[in-house]
């Protein structure tokens, strides 16, 4: 199945706050990513898997050139380089950075993303990856892999890198209540009238900002990452 040409994506990153839905995964992702690229983002940026290129207003004050490399052009026309993220017709060690967010579970050879990256690194260049643990199947039918911490670590030092960070994106109670907005957001005519009615009541009284602010504060005073949502990696080509 081809994939479709000039899906809607992110455009620009907003401030989360508690009347968003996926508030609970975003604030800590959006937090640890923000920091990662303010610590190891430098020179000639590419980002694999750009879509419209939302986090590069985050790093324009720390590279010199931003290049975006999709499978397909994005809704707001900002890809510059179209191809597999497996195989990327750029010149070797030719980036200081390489960025990649939420993308490597939509690619079905994730090694070969990762051994992109490696080659397409100077020697001390950054590699900055996220990809979820814990996310509901999305962009069906290309939605391939969950990772783990160590999933994360075998895939980037079996292409050479030296994994520097491996940061979770928050712990068990905000992943509870993450599922638990997901579970009450999704729309099933399956349902029974009475699952059906609970739903809607949930959505009309906009209870996912009360399980947000909960859970949240249940996530600071209960903090495991056992079970969480997501990553963001730093690794270092060596």
């Amino acid at each position: 199945m081809k994939r479709a040409e000039n899906l809607v994506r992110l455009e620009h990153v907003q401030s989360i706050s508690t009347s968003n839905i996926n508030y609970l995964v975003y604030f800590s992702f959006h937090r640890e990513l923000k920091k990662a690229i303010k610590c190891y983002a430098k020179g000639r940026l590419l980002d694999i898997g750009c879509g419209n290129k939302p986090y590069e207003i985050w790093c324009s004050e720390f590279v010199a050139e931003y290049v975006g490399c999709d499978i397909i052009q994005s809704s707001a026309n900002k890809v510059d380089v179209l191809s597999p993220a497996n195989s990327i017709p750029l010149e070797s060690s030719s980036f200081d950075t390489v960025l990649s967010t939420q993308v490597i579970e939509h690619v079905e050879d994730h090694q070969g993303l990762v051994n992109e990256a490696y080659r397409l690194l100077r020697k001390d260049g950054y590699f900055i990856l996220s990809g979820p643990l814990y996310w509901n199947l999305h962009e069906e039918p290309y939605d391939f892999f969950r990772f783990t911490k160590y999933g994360f670590n075998h895939v980037l030092e079996k292409a050479g890198f030296e994994v520097c960070e491996v940061n979770a994106n928050g712990g068990a109670w905000a992943t509870l209540g993450q599922v638990i907005n997901h579970t009450f957001d999704f729309k099933n005519p399956k349902a029974s009238k009475m699952v059906r009615g609970l739903k809607y009541i949930f959505r009309k009284l906009r209870l996912f900002i009360v399980v947000n602010k909960l859970f949240s504060y249940l996530d600071v005073k209960d903090y495991n990452t056992i079970n969480t949502m997501n990553y963001v990696v730093v690794a270092r080509k060596i």
